[in-house]
């Protein structure tokens, strides 16, 4: 549907799109990492990286296709709450693992 955008905006779209699936391979390394290493209490950190990798990962594809049918319509592209709370969740996950680490 619409026109064929520049290829230089799908090939971004495509790279951002493999970006959020490094993220969620990464969540689910730093989940998996926490749970074999981290005391017990930084448990709970570990099941909040895991559901953002699953979170991220379930979003990336419908990202992707919003942002081309964006682009071939030319329409503004559209935003995602996805990485307020990714950066949110992370942002939980780091201050529960150091609070388990010093006390």
């Amino acid at each position: 549907m619409g026109t064929e955008p520049d290829p230089r905006f799908t090939l971004a779209n495509e790279r951002t799109f493999l970006a959020w699936l490094r993220t969620a391979l990464g969540l689910m390394v730093a989940a998996a990492a926490v749970k074999a290493f981290g005391a017990d209490g930084a448990q709970w950190a570990a099941v909040v990286l895991a559901v953002l990798a699953v979170g991220v990962a379930a979003e990336a594809f419908p990202r992707w296709s919003r942002n081309e049918r964006a682009l071939r319509l030319q329409l503004p592209l559209p935003s995602t709450p996805v990485v307020a709370v990714s950066a949110a969740g992370v942002l939980v996950a780091g201050v529960t693992i150091v609070v388990v680490v010093l006390i």
